[in-house]
């Protein structure tokens, strides 16, 4: 049976007051100077000891915060008028765990650990944390809107992005995978697989794209297999939206990978402009797949893969 849609509120028009829950990483400055852009003031929560240094400084106002204190979360925010808010970046499992007193302050209060109880005492996989935040959340009046939003300019387009084009055999190869990568995702296990003249070599458990990367190249010594990425069907964009960059590149060139292929308007390219560039100096060329409409009960058709570059405007 298909898991029902999550209906997002719409972004609000600008300028309005929008939060800004803060992991670590590129992607929190991204989204902040994207709200920016927009005509949005940017009030931060930023998850202690995880953040960036130079994004409090892109915030109307900034609050550290811990991250087991789900409660305080929204409270803040509504304190500061906000009632729209985008969630992204990453945690540091062993910057949270290594320091005693970051566990300290991380101390679970006791709204999250109701949500844990009623939520997660199960199901601890990404979307069911998602949801038991987006919950808490809605409960102060704060609801969590698409995180990618203020960023479309970053997300993967259809076609050849790079001057470089995949091989015969590398689109052969992401024809063959597409289905499978479907299939993945579909049962939730992992959000990418690599593959070589139709073998597939990894597949992305828990490790994380990065990982999986490094264990294809222990395993594959040949060089030119292809790595394929995509969302699962009906993706919650609150959060945890798919995302490369050219740490992915780089990772890709050290263990033989030359071609990235890539689910069009559903992966985050942080800084895409100089990751394609990136890219094409490695030899490594970067695929948006449009992939068709999935029918239930059914095996995905393998996608239609455009091999002609986008054609790039003549200067004025």
């Amino acid at each position: 049976m298909a898991a029902s849609l999550t209906i997002l509120p719409d972004p609000p028009a600008p300028p309005t007051p929008v939060g800004l829950i803060a992991g670590g990483g590129r992607l929190p400055i991204l989204v902040a100077q994207g709200l920016i852009d927009l005509g949005h003031t940017v009030h931060g929560l930023g998850l202690s000891k995880q953040y960036e240094r130079e994004l409090p400084a892109m915030c109307a106002s900034f609050r550290d915060v811990g991250i087991l204190r789900v409660g305080s979360w929204g409270r803040a925010l509504r304190a500061s008028g906000v009632r729209h808010a985008v969630m992204v970046g990453k945690v540091d499992k062993a910057r949270l765990m290594h320091d005693r007193w970051n566990l300290v302050r991380n101390i679970p209060d006791t709204r999250t650990l109701v949500g844990w109880f009623k939520h997660l005492r199960h199901d601890k996989r990404s979307h069911a944390v998602l949801r038991a935040i987006a919950e808490e959340l809605d409960r102060a009046g704060v609801s969590l809107i698409d995180s990618t939003a203020p960023i479309p300019d970053q997300l993967a387009e259809p076609g050849v992005m790079t001057a470089r084009q995949p091989t015969p055999e590398q689109a052969a190869d992401v024809r063959f995978a597409w289905p499978l990568l479907n299939e993945l995702l579909r049962l939730d296990i992992g959000q990418s697989l690599t593959v070589r003249e139709r073998d597939v070599i990894s597949v992305e458990g828990v490790e994380g794209t990065d990982r999986m990367i490094e264990r294809t190249g222990q395993l594959c010594r040949r060089i030119g297999w292809s790595l394929v990425k995509g969302a699962r069907a009906e993706h919650d964009r609150r959060s945890d939206v798919p995302t490369v960059g050219i740490a992915t590149i780089e990772n890709l060139y050290a263990a033989g990978g030359r071609c990235l292929a890539i689910a069009s308007g559903d992966v985050i390219m942080l800084d895409r402009n100089r990751m394609i560039e990136r890219a094409d100096e490695l030899g490594i060329s970067i695929l948006g797949v449009a992939a068709p409409t999935d029918v239930p009960g059914e095996t995905p058709a393998a996608p239609a893969i455009a091999l002609e570059p986008k054609p790039v405007a003549a200067p004025v």
